[in-house]
């Protein structure tokens, strides 16, 4: 996706979160619609979970998922011969596809449309490779929204840093409340627009989501961090700070947090 620069990179971190991902808990709107045999694309599949929780839905349709990415297609890769799944996954450019019109069922695009500049754009080549009467599916988070206890000053903090460098990189943090615009801008007339949330309040939960965006913010060598550095957006200090904020949070009996999700699907 050359005209946007990844805000979050490849980083552990980030993959740790992207491995969790399921067809259940980021893909739940889509499953009532699938139905074996159907061919679906997968675009900005990364390490492939979803793809192939969708794969075996579809069986023995085809699929295939497409990253920028070279090196976390070769995880996906090792998901989908772990699982005994047949699912190929090709490097692409999002804006132009590298597949014939009308060539799949569905098009399905997980956390992808806030990362790039011309979300409309990206719609539209996803209904391009769409069979007509097929489903064109995109679900992206709202960071704008994103709702937390107990009160962590430095967490609010952290969270605008991240706005403000989405900014820079021309991308978009509240993508959730865009994409019904999104849609009837990229020609869809038959679109339905739902939301859901993904909740971190267990222990382990807490632990793990809040030890990720810690990481994230001020691990040695994390890409968001040295974005953040290198545009005047923050500190080594205030990362230091950022990520002792999500790990006072993650420690906390009392820590809760939302994500709100938008979702999409348009007949193409």
């Amino acid at each position: 996706m050359p005209d946007t620069v990844y805000t979050h990179g490849h980083d552990d971190s980030v993959l740790r979160s992207h491995r969790w991902r399921t067809a259940a808990n980021s893909a739940a709107y889509l499953l009532p619609h699938l139905a074996p045999g159907l061919d679906l694309l997968d675009v900005g599949c990364g390490p492939g979970t979803i793809t192939c929780d969708l794969a075996r839905e579809v069986a023995p349709g085809r699929v295939v998922g497409v990253d920028a990415s070279a090196d976390v297609l070769d995880q996906a890769r090792a998901t989908a011969a772990d699982d005994n799944l047949t699912v190929a996954f090709e490097v692409a450019d999002l804006f132009a596809l590298p597949f014939a019109d009308d060539s799949f069922d569905v098009v399905h695009a997980h956390q992808v449309l806030q990362h790039v500049a011309e979300p409309v754009a990206a719609l539209v080549e996803m209904r391009r490779v769409c069979r007509p009467g097929g489903l064109v599916a995109a679900r992206d988070g709202d960071y704008p929204s994103f709702t937390f206890a107990p009160a962590e000053p430095d967490l609010s903090r952290a969270i605008a840093a991240y706005g403000e460098l989405t900014r820079v990189n021309r991308a978009h943090w509240d993508a959730a409340r865009h994409l019904l615009a999104w849609a009837h801008a990229a020609g869809f007339e038959d679109v339905t627009a739902t939301a859901s949330v993904w909740c971190f309040a267990t222990p382990q939960d807490r632990d793990w989501w809040g030890g990720l965006w810690a990481d994230r913010f001020s691990a040695p060598g994390s890409f968001l961090a040295a974005q953040l550095e290198t545009h005047g957006i923050a500190d080594r200090d205030a990362l230091e700070s950022f990520g002792a904020a999500w790990r006072r949070w993650a420690a906390s009996p009392d820590g809760w947090f939302a994500v709100l999700h938008g979702e999409v699907l348009a007949v193409a």
